[in-house]
């Protein structure tokens, strides 16, 4: 099963680096950059976990979990810069989950949003695809072919997973554009065939002619491995 995890947090570039972390733990992130976008958000979409920031340009973070706490009962990360103990006590007596305080290390914020997930009960399963000859284990963030590891980059990752999940659908240039660099508007066009091809070079037998990695010409890319 796929949790969704809910980030509300202004700060678009802790945002985004948040949101890539946890997709590359397995889990569908939605972002809100205020509460106003967090409310439809809520509204329209499944949500298993809130990541919520305190203080955001629309309002209190605190007065937003009390209105969530009337409603639903999904657990709530703070995500703050207030380190005073009265309001870490206030946090989790509204009914905060916990408490994280910035500058925080992603790897202890991923630890402890598993952590959450298994006190309500909510343990996943293991996110394993097999395609072929290659494994991927999209929690552990591994990829083999014939039992042997291939070291991809975060980025090279990223792309190969939409691929693979896809499944064989066409995804086109300007769909894993979007996805994988979002509203970046200083990426370069080229910056997606370039990675394209340093994934081929490491994944494919001959790289001049892919196997695995079809360019389907004039609209995209799709995987054409063996579906199991």
């Amino acid at each position: 099963m796929l949790y969704s995890i809910l980030i509300i947090e202004d700060d678009k570039m802790l945002n985004e680096g948040i949101a890539f972390n946890l997709e590359m733990d397995g889990f569908k992130v939605i972002s809100a950059f205020s509460l106003g976008e967090a409310r439809i958000k809520l509204i329209n979409d499944k949500v298993d976990m809130i990541i919520l920031d305190v203080n955001l340009p629309d309002g209190n973070g605190f007065e937003f979990c009390r209105e969530i706490r009337k409603k639903y009962e999904k657990p709530i990360i703070f995500l703050t810069a207030c380190d005073m103990e009265t309001d870490i006590i206030t946090g989790f007596k509204i009914g905060g989950d916990d408490y994280i305080t910035k500058p925080f290390s992603i790897s202890i914020l991923r630890e402890r949003v598993l952590a959450i997930f298994r006190r309500y009960g909510l343990n996943r399963t293991i996110n394993i695809f097999r395609s072929g000859e290659f494994e991927f284990d999209f929690e552990k963030m591994t990829v083999q072919k014939n039992n042997k590891n291939i070291f991809l980059a975060p980025t090279e990752y990223k792309i190969l997973k939409k691929l693979v999940t896809a499944k064989g659908d066409i995804l086109t240039r300007q769909e894993l554009m979007d996805e994988i660099w979002q509203e970046d508007e200083y990426i370069e066009e080229h910056a997606l065939t370039v990675n394209i091809n340093r994934i081929r070079r490491k994944i494919e037998e001959d790289s001049s002619k892919p196997k695995y990695i079809k360019t389907i010409y004039g609209i995209g890319y799709s995987w054409e491995g063996e579906q199991n």
